[in-house]
């Protein structure tokens, strides 16, 4: 009987220690798992069904190939991915600058999004308990942006990879929690599971820009990029290789999990229903036949919680590219980090300004990011067959394989992203 409350601690301090202990690959769900992906699943799951899961299986898998080999290849050299691609390749340096602004732009673009509808969402709810403020919506979301910004960038000034690391812990743990949980209750039918593993595109207007969203956040080159920084930070060196081979598989298992899990729930919730989500309180819906009256409580804290895991390392994205860029070496004390984090503070700050709806602008942002995805896996295709920089680390035939149908994927969904942009403008 005495015993029972020590095992019960020893429990959570191992589950705790287990969740801590995981590396960079919490990055990599912080970059893909925010308020654009949890968007788009439930938009592609509430209009099309599970039509659209091949899309995010073909990303994943390839996601967790990419992971690998960025984070393979600065173990194995030291050198980070820009600084690589600059050094050693005939057109890198142009490149590498390419890779930069498309990156940032994209990512920049999403964070308008991101902003918008975490803003919403607190103040829907605020709304609900607070009816006195709905004549000042515009002013309420712009003032709660405000304040969600400031606090965002005084975490930033901290600057530290363990506490960066700490913080989207917990932020993906209860977003991963609430929509993983929420699964068990409401979901498809196992037919409508299978059939969306066979590929097609929803021959319905906005079906190619949904197909070209999914990829551009769940295969987004800046979680490939920053890994080899954040494997960097996290102290590991050559002898860690299985490790970090094991995070990126891990990273990517969750990212599949966590955006089917919130596809499936918004098909089994809204698509048969046929209440296709346009607005943020539409979203709402997703989680009101599982909870209730704690539907509002619950989509809160797992669509916010995915919102704050993206604008932290969306925030610190462009000084890591320079960062990689110049040296290979990031800084979070130096005024350059400081000045570009504080513009993409106010670059969030967009869409709550001028009152956008932040549903539609954050579909169109996740497009933005395919376009720099050929470039990201041609550079490390080329780096990881070069046998003097790989020093005998020879890569396997099955990993070429993966990248270079990573590659014609890419170059697919880019094309398919133009027609997109180009039917939507």
């Amino acid at each position: 009987m005495d015993n029972h409350p020590s095992t019960k601690n020893s429990f959570v301090k191992k589950l705790l220690a287990l969740i801590l202990a995981f590396g960079p690959g919490i990055f990599a769900i912080g970059y893909t798992i925010g308020t654009g992906s949890v968007t788009s699943m439930i938009v592609a799951g509430s209009t099309y069904g599970m039509q659209l899961l091949w899309v995010l299986l073909l990303s994943c898998v390839f996601s967790g190939i990419l992971m690998f080999v960025y984070g393979n290849y600065t173990l194995i050299t030291g050198e980070t991915a820009l600084f690589a691609f600059k050094k050693h390749l005939k057109w890198g340096k142009v490149m590498a600058i390419m890779i930069i602004v498309g990156v940032a732009l994209g990512q920049w673009n999403s964070l308008m999004g991101i902003m918008g509808l975490s803003a919403n969402i607190i103040y829907e709810i605020l709304a609900i308990y607070f009816p006195g403020i709905a004549p000042y919506q515009y002013e309420t979301v712009l003032l709660i942006a405000i304040l969600v910004t400031i606090i965002m960038y005084a975490l930033l000034l901290v600057g530290k990879y363990s506490f960066f690391e700490k913080i989207l812990v917990i932020f993906v743990t209860i977003m991963g929690l609430s929509f993983l949980i929420s699964l068990f209750l409401v979901y498809p039918l196992p037919s409508e599971v299978l059939g969306g593993l066979v590929p097609s595109v929803p021959k319905v207007e906005g079906g190619q820009m949904m197909v070209a969203a999914f990829v551009g956040t769940t295969m987004a080159a800046a979680t490939f990029l920053s890994r080899p920084l954040f494997v960097k930070g996290k102290g590991w060196t050559i002898k860690n290789l299985n490790e970090q081979k094991k995070d990126s598989i891990v990273a990517a298992i969750l990212v599949f999990m966590i955006s089917a899990a919130v596809m499936a729930v918004a098909c089994g919730a809204l698509f048969h229903e046929g209440k296709p989500v346009t607005k943020v309180l539409d979203m709402v819906y997703t989680l009101e036949p599982v909870a209730g009256k704690f539907a509002l409580t619950l989509f809160f804290f797992g669509t916010l919680s995915a919102g704050l895991s993206s604008i932290f390392p969306i925030l610190l994205i462009a000084p890591i590219l320079i960062a990689d860029y110049q040296s290979g070496e990031l800084d979070t004390s130096s005024r350059q980090f400081k000045t570009i984090t504080a513009f993409a503070c106010l670059f969030a700050l967009i869409v709550p300004i001028f009152g956008a709806n932040p549903v539609e602008m954050q579909i169109v942002s996740q497009i933005f990011n395919v376009f720099v995805l050929p470039l990201v896996i041609v550079g490390i295709l080329l780096l990881i067959n070069n046998k003097k920089l790989m020093q005998g680390h020879k890569t396997g035939i099955a990993v070429n394989l993966g990248l270079i149908a990573a590659l014609f994927f890419s170059l697919i969904i880019s094309y398919n992203g133009i027609l997109a942009l180009t039917s939507y403008f």
